[in-house]
């Protein structure tokens, strides 16, 4: 008896409703994309790039919130919209007399001028915590670069062995 092919193995496990694992981001990017639909963003990278859009002295004391856009009327091009930033309390002032720049940078990175006007709102950021680096268990690390005679390379036995000390500690 022959074996069936990869499509018609496919082909059977959908019509015994057995599906294929698919990636989280791979689901969850239409619900994210969604999400930051309603509020006005076409993409995500300004919310996730934030700080490399602006730069880390801004993105530090404010945050886009969403982007307002005005209703087109008949077939008029899209208007520019307004950039609406969250603020900490005691920087609206600087972040204000900022937002020429910070208006350019963001057309700049958009590629054409999409938002013309900054509206800040005064609120508390949302802090993303740093994540802190494990700590490396260097006698399994060493342990396990003795044991990698076959790679001549030092630099790649050694990353090796710490990528392997730090997946056995998980």
């Amino acid at each position: 008896m022959d074996k069936p092919s990869k499509a018609q193995g496919n082909a059977q496990e959908k019509a015994q409703g057995k599906r294929q694992a698919l990636p989280l981001s791979d689901i969850l990017r239409k619900t994210i994309k969604d999400a930051f639909a309603k509020q006005g963003f076409a993409a995500t990278e300004l919310v996730t790039r934030w700080p490399e859009i602006v730069g880390p002295e801004i993105s530090a004391h404010c945050e886009p919130e969403k982007i307002q856009w005005p209703r087109p009327y008949g077939n008029e091009d899209q208007a520019p919209g307004t950039l609406v930033l969250r603020v900490e309390g005691p920087t609206a002032i600087e972040v204000q007399h900022l937002s020429r720049i910070i208006l350019e940078r963001v057309n700049r990175f958009f590629g054409w001028q999409a938002v013309t006007d900054l509206r800040l709102r005064q609120a508390p950021l949302r802090r993303r915590e740093k994540r802190k680096l494990p700590v490396l268990d260097q006698a399994a690390a060493d342990r396990i670069a003795s044991s990698l005679t076959e790679i001549s390379d030092e630099k790649l036995r050694q990353a090796l062995a710490r990528l392997g000390a730090a997946v056995g500690k998980s």
